[in-house]
């Protein structure tokens, strides 16, 4: 029988944990990283990595002039320095007998529920024959609006498609803490509820030296995360036999306490706000309505007040309050042009049926 916590997980590293002091990749601690994920995979759990270091890892193979253009330095360094992460994790692999692949993704490759879904199946087929999957976001291609937020945002995602049981998120700080870890007296918060969403009042804004992304942008993943029900834990990749302490369930990091798990559609909707192609905005009795605790409520017309946007049957809108508070986020059911001829009436088929609704 597994000693783990947890048969399914994705774990997130990031720059700030595979690069030294200097910034290129520290080929030790990737080591033990891996130790501590073959040791995982005997114990029958499945294991995704979602990996930075790309950048990084183009660094130590040539120099490029701080002259050259930002967007055009970054896809050049990625593209060599791809090829060498992997080759790093693919010799770390052998000894244990394990073997990874590569997936790049853009935002986009989340967006069509089709793609999705096809994405979904090439991770299955990878976890059934023990292959350890390997993600990065595609820098080469991936430029202003095509970018995720940062790999956290993308190992939310996977997460999410997944089913997985936990995402682990290994960064260069011990946790979450109720203020500066750097001020006197900060103190590592061991547990997060789910319905917490004030990050901003103590956790610091403040990015890693390597990386693109922040605590504020891991607490929010975090907390979507924790309302389908996946838990997130939030702890220092570089302690060692962390990775393993977690999976033993020691209290190690700041955990992201979940909700009731939600149904694989509801887990892709509510990861899809930035590929929104509408705005609904609710009235006051029809919020109410919706947040009724315990209870399911599709979105009806006669709480709609006015749309945005020319969605289509399939997409996905946000629900909003006459104030632009996110109320939740669902598929359509049809199209604006149909719902336009709804708005206020009573007895029409909802906008968006509760199975196809994610309220946050």
């Amino acid at each position: 029988m597994s000693e783990s916590a947890y048969k399914k997980i994705v774990v997130k590293v990031g720059s700030n944990v595979i690069a030294g002091a200097n910034g290129l990749p520290d080929e030790a601690v990737m080591g033990h990283l891996i130790s501590q994920i073959a040791h995982a995979k005997s114990q029958g759990v499945e294991v995704i990595l979602v990996s930075s270091g790309a950048v990084a890892s183009g660094r130590s193979l040539m120099p490029v002039s701080d002259k050259t253009d930002p967007i055009a330095r970054r896809q050049l360094l990625a593209s060599i320095g791809q090829v060498k992460l992997l080759n790093i994790y693919t010799q770390l692999l052998q000894p244990h007998n394990l073997i990874c692949a590569q997936i790049l993704v853009t935002k986009e490759d989340f967006r069509d529920r089709m793609h999705y879904l096809n994405m979904k199946r090439c991770f299955g087929t990878l976890l059934q024959n023990n292959i350890i999957p390997i993600i990065n976001e595609n820098d080469v291609i991936s430029v202003t609006e095509l970018m995720f937020t940062d790999n956290d945002e993308l190992a939310g995602l996977v997460a999410s498609m997944l089913g997985a049981d936990a995402l682990i998120i290994l960064t260069n700080v011990d946790g979450i803490y109720d203020r500066s870890p750097k001020e006197p007296g900060a103190s590592l918060i061991p547990v997060i509820d789910s319905t917490r969403t004030d990050f901003s009042r103590f956790v610091s804004a403040e990015k890693s030296n390597f990386g693109r992304g922040g605590m504020i942008t891991k607490c929010s993943i975090a907390h979507k995360l924790a309302m389908v029900g996946i838990k997130v834990h939030i702890a220092n990749g570089k302690t060692p036999d962390i990775l393993t302490s977690i999976l033993r369930k020691e209290p190690v990091g700041t955990v992201f306490a979940t909700q009731e798990n939600k149904s694989k559609l509801k887990r892709w909707v509510a990861n899809s706000e930035g590929y929104a192609k509408g705005l609904v905005y609710i009235n006051a009795g029809a919020k109410t309505s919706l947040l009724q605790p315990d209870k399911a409520v599709s979105l009806l017309p006669i709480g709609i007040t006015r749309l945005e946007g020319d969605f289509k049957k399939g997409d996905i809108i946000k629900i909003v309050t006459e104030n632009d508070e996110l109320v939740g986020l669902g598929m359509a059911q049809y199209g604006a042009e149909v719902a336009k001829t709804y708005l206020g009436e009573k007895n029409k088929k909802p906008l968006v049926h509760y199975d196809y609704l994610f309220l946050v």
